[in-house]
């Protein structure tokens, strides 16, 4: 069985083989969107694919939408996407040990983010110019909305963007802004631009973004005035606040050959520019969560028939942090930095580890839930005891700590900047009675070394600051006894990493004694983390 529309013609031979299939004319539903489209989403990555076009597919497969989505993304997209009709196959991997195998077809049309591609680009423009389009959503990961380098300087496309203006932007969010001016341009119509990535306040992060461009565009009169009273009217360009939860690790090798045993060809990965892997199918956890903003000027699709709860800001925002700063993200990054150091090559394995595991039970219970509120629609402990108890121990997720620890440095601020903020803003919390997120930070230094715990060399994760973090490491070896302040001061202070000065707040000084007991030699980072947990 190939992944194309001819193969699935022969629906019982899909059906035969366990798959279930799209209970809606396909080709209807590409007509209807490609005419009059409401939904266009970039970053067409895995928990797109497993979540958001599945949410889709469950309303198409109910009679209750007649539309699909248009993705975007990159040059992966004319292999993964358009060579497959755009059409993909999600195995849901249950806790019991069963599949559950779907072939997604919600996916009506899909193109690749590049201006130099004239047709593309084209395209892109007739679409946002449409004014049924109800909302544009993001998942383009933390690092897509950063304009600026770890010093602070704006990167090379930015720049060249906000020279040339809206014509011919090279930058991600420069295209995504000079779309909008298209948009302002053909009447002004209502637009929801939606993030959906595990960035705190994600709207307005969005929003921020938007507007970087626009304001140097506007005062260098590279565009019309107006455009600016165009994004910052909520009545015509809203930017809500989502929260969005779901595992979706690298497609993995016991899924591919289950897949070739019931006859599916499309298997193989193929390794993005930017290091991950994708592939034709995509796996995932059953457990998922997308909490949105209701703010959607010119309506919006209904999702909330596919599962997606809808309410006000505060609640979004609450719930939010509640996964990003405390109950979820902080543990996976934990157990990433600790679960490479340590040898391990499966998140549920990390998780079989006391050490480990007692390590993510104190940063969500007793260090992470004193700053959370309750958000009222998820319980935090509930929340963090599905975790724990159900989903990283789940040996039939095969999530990997190395691709959890990629693009650490984009994730410092968020998963454990917020919390250290939130101790020292609160007369009723002391900073320095943070033991194990400054454990967790020291880990992540000691990871930098490219060693593992038993002194064997260790190949780091993709991150944008890859190659300037290391220079800081070049002097370090193991066995080494310090000081190393000189070396490790312009990390730690780095409010672009952490979102604050940890220097500033005491837990500087405290994270280099730790990084000092980390790397004395082989098996002193389990030995560190059992002095300090037990």
């Amino acid at each position: 069985m190939k992944l194309n529309l001819e193969s699935l013609d022969n629906r019982s031979k899909w059906e035969n083989a366990g798959f279930r299939l799209p209970e809606y004319k396909i080709e209807d539903v590409r007509n209807k969107t490609f005419v009059d489209p409401n939904w266009i989403h970039f970053g067409a990555g895995n928990i797109f694919r497993a979540f958001l076009s599945n949410i889709q597919q469950n309303i198409l497969n109910q009679k209750k939408a007649e539309k699909g989505i248009i993705a975007v993304g990159s040059d992966s997209i004319e292999s993964i996407y358009q060579a497959h009709d755009n059409l993909s196959v999600l195995v849901t991997l249950k806790v019991d040990g069963g599949f559950d195998k779907t072939v997604i077809g919600s996916i009506t049309e899909s193109i690749v983010l590049d201006i130099h591609r004239r047709k593309s680009w084209d395209r892109l423009k007739e679409i946002f110019i449409n004014p049924g389009l109800q909302m544009s959503s993001f998942t383009i990961t933390e690092k897509g909305y950063n304009l600026k380098d770890s010093k602070g300087d704006y990167l090379a496309d930015v720049i060249e963007d906000f020279e040339n203006g809206y014509d011919k932007p090279v930058s991600f969010m420069g295209q995504i802004t000079a779309l909008l001016y298209e948009r302002f341009n053909h009447g002004g119509h209502p637009i929801a631009m939606v993030s959906m990535d595990n960035v705190v306040n994600n709207g307005s992060r969005l929003h921020e973004t938007v507007l970087t461009y626009a304001n140097f565009w506007e005062k260098h009169g590279l565009v019309d005035s107006g455009f600016i009273d165009y994004l910052n009217n909520p009545k015509a360009v809203s930017f809500p606040w989502t929260m969005i939860d779901k595992i979706t690790p690298r497609p993995d090798n016991s899924v591919r050959d289950m897949l070739k045993k019931v006859g599916f060809e499309d298997v193989e990965d193929i390794i993005t520019a930017r290091g991950s892997f994708v592939s034709p199918f995509v796996n995932a956890e059953e457990s998922e969560y997308l909490v949105i903003e209701d703010v959607f000027p010119n309506g919006r699709p209904n999702l909330e028939d596919g599962g997606v709860i809808f309410t006000d800001r505060d609640t979004v925002n609450k719930v939010e942090k509640m996964k990003v700063c405390t109950c979820l993200n902080p543990l996976h990054t934990a157990l990433a930095i600790y679960g490479c150091l340590l040898g391990y090559n499966r998140i549920y394995q990390t998780m079989e580890d006391p050490i480990l595991k007692r390590l993510v039970e104190g940063i969500g219970y007793e260090e992470g839930l004193p700053v959370v509120v309750n958000p009222g629609i998820i319980d935090p402990k509930e929340f963090i005891d599905e975790v724990i108890k159900i989903r990283f121990p789940n040996p039939f997720i095969p999530d990997q700590p190395q691709r959890i620890a990629t693009d650490t440095s984009q994730k410092l601020g968020i998963r454990y900047g917020e919390t250290i903020k939130a101790y020292a803003s609160r007369d009723d919390l002391d900073v320095n009675d943070l033991t194990l997120i400054p454990l967790v930070i020291a880990g992540w230094l000691r990871y930098l070394m490219s060693v593992d715990d038993k002194g064997n060399r260790m190949e780091l994760s993709p991150d944008p600051l890859l190659e300037e973090l290391l220079v800081n490491f070049q002097g370090i070896s193991l066995g080494d006894e310090g000081p190393f302040h000189k070396e490790l001061e312009p990390i730690l202070s780095n409010k672009d990493i952490f979102g604050v000065d940890l220097y500033k707040l005491g837990l500087g000084e405290r994270i280099e004694s730790y990084f000092i007991e980390l790397i004395k030699g082989p098996g002193s980072v389990r030995e560190t983390l059992q002095s300090h947990l037990y």
